[in-house]
């Protein structure tokens, strides 16, 4: 959604303007209105928080008029609408255009969707028997990827959730509201994370227990369960090992001198000791149960590089047949999106029927592959598209449509027909071809190009996922991904983090981005974008 601006949503509301509201709310007499709050101090802030239950449809009027009243700017939002398909939280704001809640008309500014957590602006005027108050703009920041009575797969989303709230709440602004359903569990969890992060700054240590203890006195139950209380802990020490590693662009070229800066023009020991960090990251391979069943090691290109079972990509059965809904791929998330992309092993030949049928069965428009068939006399791929005509692999056939040779990409057009069905589909093939098995590519120009050119197509097709492999699908592929998505936020936001993109892709997949030299080359690609672009794009 494009930006609207502020004073034309504003004159909507005056003028009385508003469009349907998706789910309007009715006046219900006959329940009791309970909207319980409850006031919290943070670290040092006086009245810092009020944790809130999730609006009612009988008390969206009045917690509106609670963040009227307590001139609060920001609200904080840690549960879905709808969780294993109970309601937890009525929808308290239009989905576009105005709508009156009591006496508080809101209207729906901007929006922006990204991978944990949304963000939605509103106007927020107060109405009266005398007219209308001055319009206020109210921030809410909705966290999505924590399920109810369950902790985030990692805390990494959620700690830099916390420090967008940090940086959107106004200094002048009245306390934070946070609410998930029962406004105790998750929301007391978020609370003590904050205050914890903070006591850390300003005294090197936490108490955990003391304070849960305490805010539990104010309201009952916060801190819901044991899962929660430790993910604080794993919270906390992710934000102590790793500290805040996000950079303005504007930052980015001093942030490279340090790195780089040692007595020998070749040494990186600054780079050295951040990439050290990422090979702290644990392969689990207690979840990687799937991938090493006898029947599926067959399938796997390089043994050390198997999908976990919790986000490996599921075929169909074959009727009749066991083990054949595997095949070496994992989904991982984007910038806005989960499970965006496909990072899958380039295939072999016992398993290209299996690659075309993931292709189809997934829905995906857009194959980069970033190998060579050979390297270093070696087979890395086999080729799975036909040079000319077209080739049958199983249920689907694979027909050549076009052909394009750019400096360092070849773009493959196929027509993908399923046979027993009688349906094709177009899709389409970035073959980069400046990529070494071994080594880097030699500028970061073509890897800005070809990203580009996928979420062009990505755009005209419909988003599905984007299927990625390179030989074994972890260091090209990983760092092609990881590059897709810190360009995005440089884009977006102007902020970059190219330590903990990696780390997330790391907890995705076994080793992806897996050289010191691939890590240098995320860094570089990010810098060269910046000096292409950062004429026309306000970036310094």
């Amino acid at each position: 959604m494009t930006e609207n601006s502020f004073g034309r949503s504003s004159a909507l509301c005056q003028m009385g303007i508003h469009k349907a509201h998706a789910r309007r709310p009715t006046e219900k007499t006959t329940k009791k209105k309970t909207d319980i709050q409850t006031s919290f101090h943070g670290y040092k802030e006086k009245n810092r928080f009020i944790a809130a239950q999730g609006p009612k449809q009988e008390t969206v009027a009045d917690f509106w008029r609670m963040i009227w009243e307590q001139k609060s700017a920001t609200i904080v939002m840690l549960t879905n609408l709808k969780e294993r398909k109970e309601d937890k939280c009525d929808q308290y704001w239009p989905d576009q255009g105005c709508w009156m809640y009591g006496n508080v008309r809101v209207a729906v500014e901007d929006f922006t969707v990204l991978v944990d957590y949304t963000i939605r602006k509103f106007c927020v005027q107060y109405q009266t028997s005398e007219g209308s108050k001055a319009p206020r703009l109210i921030t809410q920041l909705h966290f999505t990827s924590w399920p109810d009575f369950g902790v985030p797969f990692t805390p990494i989303g959620m700690l830099k959730f916390l420090k967008k709230v940090k940086t959107v709440n106004p200094s002048f602004a009245g306390p934070i509201v946070v609410h998930c359903s029962a406004g105790v569990g998750r929301t007391g969890t978020f609370i003590v994370i904050d205050a914890m992060i903070d006591m850390m700054h300003a005294e090197q240590k936490v108490d955990v227990f003391a304070l849960v203890s305490r805010i539990r006195e104010q309201r009952s139950q916060l801190v819901q369960t044991d899962m929660q209380y430790s993910f604080i802990y794993q919270a906390l020490l992710e934000y102590y090992l790793y500290g805040d590693t996000e950079l303005d662009v504007s930052s980015l070229e001093g942030h490279l001198q340090k790195l780089h800066n040692t007595l020998a023009p070749f040494d990186r020991v600054g780079l050295e000791e951040e990439f050290k960090k990422l090979t702290n990251v644990r392969i689990m391979k207690e979840n990687m149960r799937i991938g090493n069943l006898p029947a599926n090691m067959k399938k796997n290109r390089v043994l050390q590089i198997i999908p976990y079972d919790f986000n490996r990509v599921i075929l169909s059965m074959k009727r009749g047949q066991e083990n054949t809904d595997y095949i070496n791929a994992s989904f991982i998330d984007g910038y806005r999106q989960k499970d965006y992309f496909i990072a899958t092993q380039g295939p072999l030949s016992q398993t290209v029927d299996d690659f075309w049928r993931m292709v189809w069965e997934w829905k995906s428009h857009s194959i980069v592959m970033l190998t060579e068939l050979q390297e270093r006399e070696q087979d890395k791929c086999f080729q799975y598209w036909p040079s000319e005509g077209s080739v049958t692999h199983g249920d689907w056939t694979v027909e050549i449509k076009g052909d394009v040779r750019c400096d360092t990409c070849s773009v493959r057009d196929f027509m993908l027909s399923f046979s027993p069905e009688k349906q094709t589909r177009l899709v389409r093939q970035f073959h980069f071809h400046g990529w070494p098995e071994i080594g880097i590519p030699a500028d970061g120009k073509g890897m800005i190009d070809i990203i580009a050119a996928v979420q062009k197509q990505q755009q005209q097709s419909g988003n599905h996922p984007i299927i990625v492999h390179c030989s074994a699908g972890a260091g090209r592929t990983g760092t092609f991904v990881a590059l897709s998505n810190i360009l995005e936020r440089v884009k977006a936001e102007g902020l970059l983090d190219v330590f903990q993109t990696v780390k997330s892709l790391r907890m995705q997949r076994p080793h992806m981005v897996q050289t010191l030299e691939q890590y240098d080359f995320c860094y570089r690609v990010v810098q060269d974008f910046v000096d292409i672009f950062s004429d026309y794009a306000n970036f310094k």
